[in-house]
C-alpha cells in the first residue's frame, strides 16, 4: 500500500500534471477571450458585411427537416478565430523562442554581485585552509 501511494503522489505531484493543469485553466481561459472577440467583434463584421451578425438564422429546409447550418459555419468561424490566435500567440512566439535557444542567441547568466564574489573567494580561502 505504501508503495502505491508513493507512485500516486509522483504521478500527482510531477512537474508534468502541474504544467497540465496549468495548461488547461490557461485553455480554458484562453477559450473565453476568443469567444469573447469572435461574438463581440468578428460576428458583427460579419453582419456588416452579410447583413446578419451570426450564421445561427441560416437554415435550409428539405422533406419537412430543418438544417442548421448557420450554426455550423458560426462554430468553424469560432475555431477558426482559435487557430488563429494560438498560432500567433503561442506556436509562432515558442518557435522563435526555440530558434534563439539553438542559434545560441540564450542570454549568458548574469554576473554575481561583488558581495556574493567576496564570500565565495572567502568559502574557498576557508576550504584550502
Amino acid at each position: 500500500m505504501q508503495k502505491l501511494y508513493k507512485e500516486f503522489k509522483e504521478f500527482a505531484f510531477s512537474g508534468n500534471i502541474i504544467a497540465l493543469a496549468v495548461a488547461f485553466v490557461m485553455a480554458a481561459a484562453f477559450k473565453d477571450l476568443v469567444t469573447a472577440l469572435v461574438d463581440q467583434v468578428v460576428m458583427p463584421i460579419v453582419g456588416i458585411v452579410f447583413g446578419q451578425p451570426s450564421f445561427n438564422g441560416l437554415t435550409l429546409t428539405v422533406n419537412d427537416s430543418i438544417i442548421y447550418y448557420g450554426a455550423f459555419l458560426t462554430a468553424v468561424v469560432a475555431f477558426l478565430a482559435v487557430a488563429v490566435g494560438v498560432f500567433f500567440f503561442i506556436v509562432k512566439p515558442y518557435r522563435v523562442y526555440q530558434d534563439r535557444v539553438a542559434s545560441g542567441e540564450e542570454e549568458a547568466p548574469a554576473a554575481p554581485p561583488e558581495d556574493v564574489k567576496l564570500l565565495t573567494e572567502i568559502r574557498d580561502a576557508l576550504l584550502k585552509s
